[in-house]
């Protein structure tokens, strides 16, 4: 089973109208991201967006985790070629986060266990972020021999702080529940009991509220941040300098077939330790 993304009403558990529960599932991985989940996630919150009807989006994992990452069963059939690993990144992976950004309804992120890669970019693209007090936190890709995508990455680092993205991507750090609290990336940390009524009370305060204003905020906030135009546009001068002074392209998924990046993958599907 290559797992789904799930929506429903939550509206019976608190009897306040307009409250969806998202939910990642795919069994025995701890809810890591396959294609297909990607592009189910951009459908549901492309539905979302449209929807008269939803106040509050309350996104979630299965289980004891929140998401894992992607799922690296699945890499081997397109990551070692660029024209493939782009296409993964930029519409499966991509048009999932984007349409959650796009989305004006609030989401709030009720995270739990393993919040890695997938699951942090994830939570990123969320209003309100509450985990409990076990999760962890962290995006520890450069023991797969690849870098994070860069729009990925530039997302990641705008919600966890630079200081955090550069030790998760560097040093493929992890971080409690409570470092990321102190780091600004979480609302609050609550006993891992209290976890899911925490966070689908806080779905329901949105949601009593007024949803136009909460739409309206949205939009305001998210025009307060620097365009993915005008930073695709330094991406590319920094690129140009960098093929000029190193002769190195500017492709940033031209990293597809390198010694590194296969070995990253196949040592991880092995369950051995790379060797880079």
């Amino acid at each position: 089973m290559s797992g789904e993304v799930v929506a429903a009403r939550a509206d019976g558990a608190a009897g306040i109208a307009g409250v969806w529960q998202v939910t990642l599932y795919h069994e025995g991985r701890l809810n890591a991201m396959s294609r297909g989940m990607w592009r189910q996630l951009r459908c549901i919150f492309e539905s979302v967006q449209r929807s008269t009807d939803v106040r509050c989006v309350l996104i979630q994992g299965a289980g004891e985790a929140f998401c894992a990452g992607g799922d690296i069963s699945e890499y081997p059939a397109f990551r070692f070629d660029p024209a493939l690993l782009r296409d993964f990144h930029e519409n499966d992976v991509w048009g999932g986060l984007q349409a959650m950004l796009d989305c004006d309804v609030p989401i709030v992120a009720h995270i739990a266990g393993a919040c890695m890669g997938a699951g942090v970019e994830i939570a990123s693209c969320c209003d309100l972020r509450i985990a409990g007090t076990s999760a962890r936190f962290g995006a520890p890709i450069a023991k797969l021999g690849f870098p994070m995508a860069p729009r990925e990455a530039q997302l990641v680092a705008g919600a966890v702080g630079e200081i955090a993205a550069r030790q998760m991507l560097l040093e493929a750090s992890t971080f409690s529940a409570t470092d990321m609290r102190v780091r600004g990336f979480l609302n609050r940390v609550v006993a891992d009991e209290l976890l899911a009524a925490d966070a689908l009370a806080s779905a329901c305060r949105i949601a009593a509220l007024a949803p136009a204003a909460a739409r309206m905020n949205k939009q305001t906030l998210r025009a307060l941040k620097v365009p993915v135009a005008q930073y695709q546009q330094a991406l590319s001068a920094i690129n140009s300098e960098a093929n000029a002074a190193l002769q190195a392209p500017a492709d940033p998924y031209a990293y597809a077939n390198n010694a590194e990046h296969r070995e990253g993958i196949t040592a991880f599907l092995a369950k051995r330790a790379p060797v880079f």
